[in-house]
């Protein structure tokens, strides 16, 4: 078998990742040796592999469910935002540097069209299948001259197409007919069918547009999945807790001891690894919410600075909201404050940046004893040491290098040695992410909060991230098994692209 696949959406946010999760879930469940593949993403949300590249966090939850360890050639090409106009490149999982949209898009990404090509062939001499993960959608028809990562993948890979659409936001059939129609003849003979996505009710109610579209456009319709709170796990967009706990809703598991715990997190400009913050919201009785107004952290017991591509411009944004003088008070009251990279580096004394904002010398918040300076290179790691008595393992990717001239180390070495951070008080700092999915280490540290905060908080004993994600992982699984038709999903992946597929003209009546 040497079978392929690319899930596409009729818009952002369709599912595509998690449904690309899924399928390679159950795929790897009947015993095929299954990858992940995104040509190109844009994200702030990344993740570094142990041969330190840089990409995105959806393709290391896809590898994750595929059971293998996620490498550069499962996500080529990562932008990475740093405002309305330009995003940084990182080419095979290393920044190549920063480019306009007009630029990417008028001349660049095609040149990128053969290294995309050249990994996808690599992933699919090594594994039995590779499911691709398609960008937005693939009828944004301004961009298709240029397009690698949607229909100009599966022209030139011979892959067939799978749509689909957001049944929770309305319109799909129009969305799944019109993405259909706005295609040119060659591309529309790849798309094989569809898939709903997020259905609520009676799926016999939908029976009858199924079956109008399919008479519309000759192409089968591969499932029905129905809408589950919290599957948007390492999302790429938007502000989500994906385990046990959503911003939106609530779900939280309840608390071990007698009170719950109140994490606020800064929704600072251009967010990077939000997700940092899942494994707080996977413990039973923690509380999180993103927050961009100083009086939403009066009753927070933790306030968390994630991470941000815009150091300079988020500590900006922080003065301009109120929230950093309220975060300067609470560290100076002794209540916890936690800064992870760019919001570790905003906690210090000041930061030399001539890379990523060029604004040069700005002073900090103030409140640990450090001082950054923005190197050329970025760090790109993956270490391992100890902090509070406990195992830590995470990640780095960041421009910034910290001069620490005081308080106390953060994360230390075996033998004591001060690896990353600094702690004074109850204020702590740190470079690392994903650092609070290392078990031990954040039942420690959310005993320090809790004692900190006054809070009978007790962490849950037997709370494992990992398992959560597994079990996550496996749902995903479940969706396709239970709500696809997977002996015609199957027959898909492993003929290959479609062939002599009903052309549908623009326009075509409904």
């Amino acid at each position: 078998m040497n079978g392929g696949l690319l899930v596409a959406g009729t818009t952002s946010d369709a599912g595509k990742s998690v449904v690309t999760a899924g399928i390679c879930r159950w795929l790897v469940r009947q015993g095929v040796k299954v990858a992940p593949f995104k040509a190109q993403n844009m994200s702030l949300n990344s993740f570094v592999t142990r041969e330190g590249a840089e990409i995105g966090r959806a393709q290391a939850m896809q590898a994750q469910a595929c059971r293998v360890e996620p490498t550069a050639l499962m996500n080529p090409v990562l932008l990475k935002p740093g405002g309305e106009q330009s995003s940084q490149v990182v080419l095979l999982g290393k920044p190549v540097g920063e480019l306009s949209a007009r630029g990417y898009h008028g001349g660049r990404q095609q040149q990128l069209l053969g290294t995309v090509l050249d990994c996808l062939a690599e992933l699919r001499g090594t594994y039995d299948a590779v499911i691709c993960e398609g960008a937005g959608s693939p009828a944004e028809i301004n961009l298709r001259r240029t397009d690698i990562v949607n229909m100009g993948i599966a022209r030139n890979a011979r892959l067939p197409v799978l749509v689909v659409g957001d049944i929770d936001r309305g319109g799909v059939f129009a969305s799944f007919f019109g993405t259909v129609a706005l295609l040119s003849e060659e591309d529309q003979k790849l798309v094989a069918g569809f898939l709903v996505n997020k259905f609520r009710g009676d799926v016999s109610l939908l029976e009858p547009g199924l079956d109008m579209l399919h008479g519309l456009t000759g192409r089968h319709t591969y499932g029905v999945l129905p809408f589950r709170h919290g599957l948007g796990i390492d999302e790429e967009d938007g502000l989500r807790v994906s385990l046990r706990g959503t911003v939106r809703e609530s779900g939280v598991a309840p608390p071990v001891g007698e009170d719950v715990l109140r994490v606020a997190v800064c929704a600072v400009p251009l967010m990077s690894n939000f997700t940092d913050v899942d494994a707080l919201a996977a413990e039973p009785g923690v509380v999180v919410r993103f927050v961009d107004r100083p009086e939403e952290l009066a009753d927070a017991d933790l306030v968390v600075i994630p991470g941000t591509r815009a150091t300079v411009r988020a500590l900006e944004w922080l003065r301009e909201r109120g929230l950093a003088e309220a975060i300067v008070r609470r560290a100076a009251e002794q209540r916890p404050v936690l800064g992870i990279c760019g919001g570790f580096q905003i906690l210090g004394e000041h930061i030399e940046d001539e890379v990523e904002s060029r604004r040069g010398n700005v002073g900090g918040l103030g409140v640990l004893p450090v001082r950054v300076r923005f190197a050329r290179e970025k760090t790109l790691t993956r270490p391992v040491g100890e902090a509070l008595g406990e195992r830590v393992e995470g990640y780095e990717i960041h421009h910034g290098v910290a001069d620490v001239a005081g308080g106390h180390g953060f994360i230390t070495d075996d033998k004591g040695h001060s690896l990353d951070g600094c702690r004074v008080g109850q204020t702590w700092g740190t470079h690392w992410h994903g650092s609070l999915e290392s078990d031990g280490f954040r039942r420690a540290f959310l005993r320090e909060v809790a004692a900190a905060a006054g809070r009978r908080f007790v962490p849950a004993p037997g709370t494992s991230f990992a398992a959560l994600r597994e079990e996550q992982l496996d749902r995903l699984g479940d969706l396709i098994e239970q709500h696809a038709d997977t002996e015609a999903l199957w027959r898909l992946i492993e003929s290959g692209a479609p062939q002599g597929l009903p052309f549908i003209p623009p326009g075509a009546p409904v």
